[in-house]
């Protein structure tokens, strides 16, 4: 059963979905079941793909890596998403942007902070 929230991405096509109505059995697209995306916490590529989190008098900056992430064609971050109780706030890149975004948030009010690779997939600060 799906839940709110979860990121699913097709294998054949690359479409990546958020649930934002849960309880489906399945979820499919181009005649093939979703994978549902677990973000990851720890590094193991050579970029840096989590999310660094920092409270500025703008709102909260997230910045994906502690070395900027690359934003080329091929390899980019798509969108950051800052999750609280009651919200999703996502900013979303495209190549060429730095790979950050600052959202109008309190950091004590954050539950999750996480970023989507094309390549790498999901990622989180928690």
């Amino acid at each position: 059963m799906t839940k709110v929230r979860e990121l699913y991405k097709c294998n054949v096509c690359g479409n990546v979905i958020e649930v934002v109505n849960p309880g489906a059995p399945a979820l499919v697209c181009c005649h093939q079941p979703m994978v549902k995306l677990d973000a990851l916490a720890q590094e193991g590529a050579k970029e840096k793909h989590i999310p660094v989190v920092e409270q500025t008098d703008a709102g909260l900056l997230v910045k994906v890596g502690s070395v900027p992430h690359p934003m080329e064609e091929k390899h980019f971050i798509r969108f950051i998403e800052v999750f609280t109780a009651n919200q999703v706030l996502r900013a979303e890149l495209t190549p060429g942007q730095s790979p950050e975004a600052v959202f109008a948030v309190e950091a004590a009010s954050v539950l999750e902070v996480r970023a989507y690779c094309n390549l790498h997939g999901l990622w989180k600060d928690r």
